[in-house]
């Protein structure tokens, strides 16, 4: 069994159980069968597919029962579907499939034939049913990844601390936001100084310093300080609010084909009742058939013409692939962007927080003469393994990896805005900025151990110019007031940022990478990721040109992002794909699509299921044609039977809906 951790606004981890992880494909087994079976419109199809036996049983002893089980059978089957083509009627003044399979039903059982119209309804309601669970299906599926969410602040009320739930914040509320929380609203410092993880919301790697006055955001991460928060923003602007917003508009919104097909829908339907009155006025007249021939034959055409196949060939499939990638963490706004996805030319990152991790590594450690790196490495191990300052943990982090010995310190504390302090064998260690080699009275290290030498500071000074030129961030260890070591951390790109960037490749897509770093580390992390193209020094409006320019030259661009700076070039770009995780809320509102685990190793996967989503909408849009012309024209060649145009017709309907539902299990 695996579990799922989730951290609450209060910042209290707590273990879920969730039977599976919702990355991972469902199985198909019980599970499936019984959320199928509880589904009303499934159950109500069954119920109608049960009565046309029995009443087809008692046809044999007692025609009028037969009669009244053959209606209460259209009744279960039937009335959702009629109940839906009258208000499409009514309201909307317009004709829909359901409208004439439930008059090809009635027609059927006006001459005589109750069992082939109890057959038609069932068949055409189990076929609506599987498409209403599909959607279910993928509502759930979808809803599941939003269970977890921030629940509850604590408010300052009269004195007291209370527990509330974060809807019942109001502006101008006080907030205690305790060291290692999740701030739960936005708001600005009222008392306390902390150092914040806020790289959801602007990009920054590192942590900033807060202070009285300071602006905070819901979504970041305090430090160690303990934080009294005044609230600014109601918490309907929170990341997770912006998140449920994406579920409702998944679960509304449709592809261009899907509304081209609605309107087809609509024409065709009015063509196919216009074609049944004339055969039923012009046949008897014109080709000499009986009464009772015509009827039959119009029938046969008002079911075989319907275009259940066609208008079921499209939906599904998104749905599936919708349902699909949800349980993969990529969350879709609707399915018009995964038709969009499919066409991808090219796939335009943002570097911080979506290629890098967003959290810094230590990628220098420069030891002073007469020291030796090792001492120096588990001296700072054991001044920084008391701060949970995420740079101090990447730098405790380094040292174990490198073997060095912690030691104990005595007094550590935190020096506010600077770094960290201890003592060892009775000498003040600290490590912290370099911004103090830019004070005059700064001390020196020595080069070696019996001498202090005028060029130390600007030894110093050169490798910290040298280091940050490469975008890192650089802190330095001093003994005392002398600098004797310089550590440099950068932010590390993910682990599987050159794989998802090949295998993106591997489709035929060209790689970019936006940022608005320097030029020199955008490089660096472009050779390290295998990116095709890199863009440097940025702003917001200099990405939107790019993509502008990337659009113009190669057609369907996707843009990954995760900060507010990248909001207008995920909104520019043919699909917007921002990063749930890591992500601020103003790029989730203009995302197209939401990797929910900041998993961008998905992004591959996904664009294949969208292409074969296509593959799959044009397999059953060709065979629902087929089938309808071949029926049409056997009709009047050969004659069709009723029976046979029923399971005919509503069977390629099934067919393409089952067609669309393998999706729900592809892994691309």
């Amino acid at each position: 069994m695996q579990w799922i951790q989730r951290q609450t606004a209060t910042g209290r981890i707590s273990s879920i159980e969730n039977g599976a992880d919702p990355r991972e494909p469902r199985q198909p087994g019980k599970w499936d069968i019984r959320s199928l079976l509880s589904n009303p419109e499934v159950a109500a199809a069954l119920g109608s597919g049960v009565l046309m036996l029995v009443a087809w049983a008692a046809g044999s002893w007692s025609q009028p029962l037969s009669i009244v089980l053959y209606i209460i059978s259209y009744a279960v089957g039937g009335w959702v579907k009629a109940k839906e083509g009258v208000e499409t009627l009514l309201k909307e003044r317009d004709l829909d499939v359901n409208l004439l399979m439930i008059a090809a039903a009635i027609g059927a059982a006006a001459i005589g034939y109750w069992n082939e119209g109890a057959m038609l309804i069932f068949i055409f309601a189990m076929s609506g049913a599987l498409e209403s669970y599909t959607m279910e299906r993928s509502r759930k599926d979808i809803s599941s990844l939003m269970e977890l969410q921030p629940e509850t602040a604590l408010r300052l009320e009269q004195g007291e601390m209370v527990s509330v739930s974060v809807h019942q914040l109001e502006v101008g509320d006080l907030i205690l936001v305790k060291p290692g929380e999740l701030i739960p609203a936005d708001g600005t410092i009222y008392r306390g100084a902390s150092s914040v993880n806020q790289a959801s919301i602007t990009g920054e790697s590192v942590p900033v310093d807060k202070t009285v006055g300071s602006e905070v955001f819901a979504g970041t991460l305090n430090g160690e300080g303990v934080l009294y928060v005044e609230v600014t923003q109601s918490a309907e602007a929170t990341l997770f609010a912006k998140i449920i917003r994406l579920v409702e508009e998944a679960e509304n919104e449709v592809p261009a084909s899907q509304r081209f097909m609605k309107r087809f829908e609509s024409v065709y339907a009015r063509v196919v009742v216009i074609a049944t009155v004339a055969i039923i006025t012009l046949a008897p007249a014109v080709l000499g058939w009986d009464w009772d021939t015509t009827f039959y034959k119009a029938m046969v055409f008002l079911v075989v013409a319907s275009p259940c196949a066609l208008v079921s060939s499209i939906m599904p499939a998104m749905l599936s692939a919708i349902s699909n990638r949800a349980r993969q963490g990529v969350l879709f706004k609707g399915g018009a962007h995964i038709e969009n996805l499919a066409q991808t030319a090219v796939v335009a990152f943002d570097k911080t927080g979506t290629l890098t991790m967003g959290t810094p590594v230590v990628t220098d450690f420069i030891a002073g003469e007469g020291w030796e790196r090792e001492e120096l490495l588990g001296i700072s191990a054991s001044i920084e393994w008391m701060s949970k300052h995420p740079l101090a943990q990447a730098i405790v982090q380094y040292a174990e990896g490198a073997g060095a010995p912690r030691r104990q310190v005595e007094h550590a504390q935190s020096l506010t805005g600077w770094g960290m302090q201890a003592e060892l064998d009775g000498v003040v260690w600290k490590i912290g900025k370099s911004d103090m080699l830019d004070q005059d009275d700064a001390a020196d290290a020595p080069n070696n151990l019996d001498q202090l030498s005028a060029g130390s500071k600007s030894y110093w000074i050169s490798a910290r110019n040298r280091l940050e030129a490469e975008g890192k961030t650089v802190s330095v260890m001093m003994k005392g007031n002398c600098i004797v070591g310089m550590i440099a951390l950068q932010d590390a790109v993910r682990p599987q940022a050159a794989a998802a960037i090949k295998q993106l490749q591997k489709l035929g897509i060209t790689v970019a990478m936006l940022t608005g770093d320097r030029k020199v580390t955008a490089q660096v992390i472009a050779a390290q990721s295998g990116v095709d193209m890199v863009f440097s020094d940025l702003l917001p409006e200099d990405k939107v040109r790019h993509i502008k320019e990337l659009r113009a030259k190669y057609g369907h661009v996707v843009m990954v992002g995760d900060g507010v700076n990248d909001a207008p070039a995920l909104a520019t770009a043919t699909v917007g794909i921002g990063m749930g995780v890591s992500g601020s809320g103003t790029a989730l509102e203009v995302a197209d699509a939401v990797l929910m685990n900041d998993n961008i190793e998905e992004i591959a996967s996904t664009v294949k299921v969208a292409r074969k989503v296509q593959r799959i909408i044009k397999q059953n849009m060709i065979f629902a044609i087929t089938v309808i012309a071949t029926l049409i024209i056997a009709n009047f060649m050969e004659g069709v039977a009723l029976p046979l145009g029923v399971i005919g017709h509503e069977g390629s309907t099934i067919l393409v809906i089952l067609n669309g539902l393998r999706l729900l299990r592809s892994k691309a």
